[in-house]
């Protein structure tokens, strides 16, 4: 019986606060650094098997899960985006490139939609 293929679309980059990691409940890589540098690539990992796009730039939210998401605290750009199997579930990995790290005080609209607002 084929049953079809869970694959989701993301429009943002949604990882965990950085104190997930440090807890130890969460991978490093899941999580959102604790320093946001502009250019700096840092790494990240999500389960499920995840689409992003990759000609432009997408915001960096935190996300408490169950879609429950913060407002952009950065612009990136994800350069690379990998499918593998971890215990037989389906995870994506990749990397992503500091664009602009937001003020969380400033209340400036950065996206609109997946249109980034200078």
């Amino acid at each position: 019986m084929f049953l079809g293929i869970k694959v989701e679309f993301n429009a943002d980059l949604a990882l965990r606060n950085f104190s997930e990691f440090s807890a130890g409940r969460r991978k490093e890589e899941e999580c959102i650094p604790e320093k946001l540098e502009k250019e700096k690539i840092f790494g990240f990992l999500k389960q499920g098997q995840r689409n992003y796009w990759l000609e432009g730039e997408v915001p960096l939210v935190e996300t408490k899960g169950n879609q429950e998401l913060s407002r952009p605290v950065a612009s990136v750009m994800i350069i690379e985006a990998t499918h593998f199997l971890l215990e037989g579930r389906p995870w994506t990995k990749g990397k992503y490139k500091i664009v602009e790290v937001f003020n969380p005080k400033d209340k400036k609209i950065n996206f609109e939609a997946m249109a980034r607002i200078k």
